[in-house]
């Protein structure tokens, strides 16, 4: 029979270092506790005068004796770290802590003297070995310097005007194996930041600087566009890093807690340094600015110049150049007074790219003309500062003449006002009439007369009776708006089953004004709101306002946009109309069926 005990000893935790050490000589120093039952060791706060290089590594220890049939065993654990001495002078690094079986013993203080300098590092050195990219591979221990690794921070312009792009660079240049590197830039007030995509697999490139080759690459890329003026600071980031080293002398414990490997990596924190951006206010803005900064053009897209009163137009407006395209206002189209204007919706084909924002931004503004005539709509004008003239710059569109002729439906002026009475609607001066005056003597007064007592009990009798016909016509009117209301299914679905048919003879074009006609009629009948005020926004608010839940209203609003775009996607035009009826159909469905469950 073999017993196994286990060697009844006190729990210690003794610390080692040398005594002296030279300046710029790498040591290590060591934490010993006699048993592996431990947890939360925090070593002493090392001085400046130290630059600790690894560790703590943790490296397990037992051992076994049999005496007589007895066996013991004895375990340690050690954590260990390379540590360079930077300064001369003596120096005690504080007591270390661990707990131990849910006690806290502490360490001895070690006192270590520096003075002189070490040989190995003042000598020349020895020969490297190198990684697959060609990195040298340096003994474990070996102290990283500025000079081995930095980051250098590069802007294509220190001095713009706000909202003027500038390119920031980070480019990291290394002399050892830099397996990993993180930082951010931060956000920063008076700023408008978005970062470059850059490939996530980095290709080094070589660069001789000061003699040396460095391996460089450039690590991240930012595109920032100032809002505020006056000198701003674009301060400095750390990276932390992760450096590959060699340990020749790696023993098998420490090999075998270490992956089994003779590699180690070693965390490294790189300043990257700052730089100062001095930002010019624009020069004195036209009332006509719209923002932009850069270099851009405009041009416009009418889809149809010949229509019929009450149908749909659709006027596409892009802007096209680089520059802070993200940041302009909408360009304004001055429709003629009798067009209805919708909400504009807008595509963003912009890409980041190391000149700042390049591509387009594409506005499509949906109108109905009401009145049959022929219309003019003029250029769309879009001034922008540009960077390179300095100078305010205005650029223009092409204009139109939309042509349309009188509508199939009725409208309650086009049927005796035309171009030229509309003209006269904002006029209010009249000619003075002449003729002949009758005079009355200055004794005939009209007040207190009988003719004034006739005429005041005549007002009484007509407003009283204009009060009973008025009120009358309210309530006929409030019931004409139920009325109006409740048919707007049944009109809706009228005006589907006439689209059903355009789309069965393939008249996509009439298809879709027949669809739109049915969405807007619809949501107009149905929550009473007149014509000029139909917008996206509007009919969100009074669809929430009756209980219609969010699903349900996104629904209806994502057909609104299907049927007024759609007709202008490429693709299989047949099966566009079938995505687009069946979205019509479904969001009537649902919101008929919501109200029939309040």
């Amino acid at each position: 029979m073999v017993c196994v005990t286990a060697a009844a000893v006190a729990q210690t935790l003794m610390g080692s270092a040398p005594s002296h050490v030279a300046m710029g000589e790498q040591f290590r120093l060591t934490y010993t506790v006699n048993t592996q039952n431990v947890s939360e060791f925090r070593a002493g706060d090392i001085p400046d005068a130290f630059e600790v290089l690894i560790g703590p590594n943790r490296s397990v220890q037992s051992s076994y004796q049999m005496i007589n049939g007895h066996t013991s065993s004895t375990s340690s654990i050690t954590y260990t770290y390379i540590v360079v001495a930077m300064k001369n002078g003596s120096f005690t690094i504080p007591a270390a802590h661990v707990v131990v079986d849910g006690k806290t013993i502490a360490s001895n203080p070690i006192k270590i003297t520096v003075s002189g300098k070490s040989q190995a590092n003042s000598g020349g050195s020895s020969s490297r070995q190198r990684d697959n990219d060609g990195a040298e591979l340096r003994d474990a221990g070996s102290r990283i310097s500025g000079s081995d690794l930095f980051i250098k921070v590069s802007a294509n312009k220190r001095r713009v005007y706000e909202q003027e792009p500038i390119l920031l660079t980070y480019k990291v240049y290394t002399l050892v194996s830099l397996t990993q590197l993180e930082g951010k830039m931060p956000d920063l007030k008076g700023f408008h930041t978005q970062e470059v995509d850059l490939p996530q697999q980095k290709s080094f490139k070589v660069e001789t600087v000061n003699g040396r080759p460095y391996r460089t690459v450039t690590w991240s890329q930012y595109v920032m566009f100032p809002q505020i003026t006056g000198k701003l600071q674009i301060p400095s980031i750390t990276f932390n890093g992760i450096v590959v080293q060699q340990n020749r002398n790696i023993d098998p414990f420490e090999a075998f807690f270490n992956g089994g490997s003779g590699y180690i990596e070693v965390k490294k924190q790189i300043q990257a340094p700052g730089i100062e951006i001095q930002v010019d206010q624009l020069p004195q803005r036209p009332a006509t600015f719209s923002g932009g900064v850069g270099k851009f053009s405009i041009s416009a897209q009418l889809d149809k110049t010949n229509v019929k009163a009450n149908d749909p137009i659709r006027l596409r407006v892009i802007i096209s150049g680089t520059g802070n395209l993200k940041l302009i206002k909408q360009p304004e189209v001055a429709f003629p007074k009798d067009f209805d204007k919708y909400d504009a919706k807008i595509t963003d084909k912009t890409k980041l790219t190391s000149n700042g924002l390049e591509g387009s931004m594409i506005y499509d503004i949906l109108a109905v003309p009401r009145h049959q005539g022929k219309y003019e709509i003029p250029p769309v004008e879009f001034t922008y500062f540009n960077t390179e003239t300095k100078k305010y710059e205005t650029v223009k569109s092409e204009g139109f003449t939309l042509d349309v002729a009188k509508g199939s439906g009725s409208s309650s002026m086009s049927d005796f006002t035309g171009q030229e009475d509309l003209q006269l609607l904002n006029k209010d001066i009249r000619y003075i009439k002449t003729g002949d005056t009758r005079q009355h003597s200055l004794d005939d007064f009209f007040f207190g007369s009988t003719r004034y007592i006739v005429s005041i009990i005549l007002m009484v009798l007509v407003f009283i009776s204009l009060f009973v016909i008025f009120r009358q016509r309210a309530i006929e009117n409030a019931n004409i708006t139920k009325r109006r209301a409740g048919k707007a299914n049944k009109v809706a679905t009228k005006r589907l089953k006439k689209a059903s048919k355009l789309m069965a003879e393939n008249k996509p074009g009439e298809f879709y004004d027949e669809v739109l006609r049915a969405l807007w009629g619809y949501v107009g009948d149905k929550l009473n709101i007149p014509v000029e005020q139909l917008s996206h926004d509007n009919i969100s608010m009074r669809l929430s306002e009756r209980n219609v839940n969010e699903e349900t209203i996104s629904q209806f609003i994502g057909a609104l946009d299907e049927c007024e775009f759609e007709r202008y996607a490429p693709g299989d035009p047949k099966g566009n109309m079938n995505k687009v009826y069946e979205k019509a159909m479904t969001a009537i469905e649902q919101i008929e069926k919501t109200k029939n469950d309040k």
